[in-house]
């Protein structure tokens, strides 16, 4: 392909003024560079694109056939321009969370990206850590943030950001009610809801809690963590889940912080990406914004 953007540029300038000295002036060229472009543009079409009436140059047939189509390559290479001046712009990225971070977490750091990145589109996979692993693994999402530890080996792991695990359970419920200080026999006896297996927040809980209680009694798995709030304010257990997902219930009372001897209880949300995948300047943007947003969320 011989015919240049630049030939375009200075075709459109000519057909807007009506003269190469007008048209130099618009794209920052002598008369003489503009006038060889023009030349050469129409030697390698084969065709004059102008009259020549008096001292203007006016569009003939062939230049008003080349026009739109001249104005629509260059509109692309601003379009191109704009998008790798920001990475963000127009990119359409295709991100993974796991359950909890999705649910409670995403929706807010995603307009908050948009607010900043106008014209980028995220679309958004919600399962389990388990299940979000594997489509990084298998390129079925760019990125995924997950809540549970990573065994992948074809995966980049990056701490993401802190989470507070805290036990909770109904105002009703026996071991609120007993209005006795909590022992660890007591959770140890105590029915606990639990996430499925496969489960960041499973596994998270599990790795908590086990080196204190020994094992987790479960009388029932949920498939999500809103499900295990409502049941827990229902009565049917108790419950250990991360602070941002119950304090909507605790603030309305229908849940309740228990004071257990249990140690302040944190676990890590990650980043993961595959380490075979080269990530874009779209990418690389929406993950150096979670990187950020995550330190605007961490406790002062």
């Amino acid at each position: 392909m011989r015919i240049t953007l630049r030939q375009l540029q200075i075709f459109l300038a000519v057909a807007q003024s009506g003269s190469t000295t007008a048209a130099a002036g618009l794209v920052a060229l002598s008369q003489s560079a503009a006038s060889a472009a023009l030349n050469e543009l129409e030697s390698l079409l084969g065709v004059q694109l102008f009259d020549r009436v008096g001292k203007r140059l006016v569009l003939n047939d062939s230049g008003r056939l080349l026009l739109p189509q001249a104005r629509h390559m260059l509109d692309a290479a601003q379009t191109i321009e704009r998008q790798f001046s920001d990475p963000a712009a127009g990119s359409d990225l295709h991100l993974g969370a796991s359950t909890t971070i999705g649910s409670y977490l995403l929706p807010a750091m995603i307009a908050a990206y948009r607010r900043s990145h106008a014209g980028a589109r995220v679309r958004a996979l919600v399962a389990n850590t388990a299940d979000i692993v594997d489509a990084v693994v298998n390129f079925e999402v760019d990125a995924g943030l997950i809540e549970g530890p990573c065994h992948a080996d074809d995966v980049h792991v990056e701490p993401w950001m802190t989470d507070e695990l805290i036990v909770v359970a109904a105002p009703k419920h026996p071991i609120v009610r007993a209005r006795r200080k909590i022992t660890l026999k007591m959770l140890r006896e105590a029915d606990w809801l639990l996430r499925e297996a496969g489960s960041g927040t499973r596994e998270a809980v599990e790795h908590a809690l086990i080196p204190y209680l020994h094992h987790l009694p479960s009388s029932f798995e949920f498939g999500n963590s809103e499900a295990i709030k409502r049941a827990t304010a229902e009565g049917l257990g108790i419950s250990c889940l991360s602070r941002s997902v119950v304090e909507d219930l605790i603030e309305s009372k229908k849940l309740v912080e228990l004071d257990t001897p249990l140690p302040t209880l944190r676990r890590h949300f990650y980043m993961v990406i595959s380490r075979h995948r080269a990530p874009s300047p779209g990418l690389s943007a929406l993950l150096s914004f979670c990187r950020d947003w995550a330190q605007r969320q961490a406790p002062r």
